[in-house]
């Protein structure tokens, strides 16, 4: 139960930066937090892998 509340406060917190970058009209912010958001997703999952030489080179 406990787990279920920590993941929507979780969200919670997401819909409230989405809503202060909407109502600020700073909207065409949220393609750049998403795409740095997906940066570092995908530099966290090929940590472990064999691909990861392959991607710290692109940086």
């Amino acid at each position: 139960m406990e787990t279920i509340e920590r993941f929507k406060n979780k969200l919670k917190i997401i819909k409230d930066f989405v809503d202060f970058l909407w109502a600020r009209k700073l909207w065409w912010l949220i393609p750049m937090v998403l795409v740095l958001l997906l940066i570092g997703l995908v530099l966290i999952m090929a940590q472990g892998s064999v691909i990861a030489p392959f991607i710290y080179t692109l940086f």
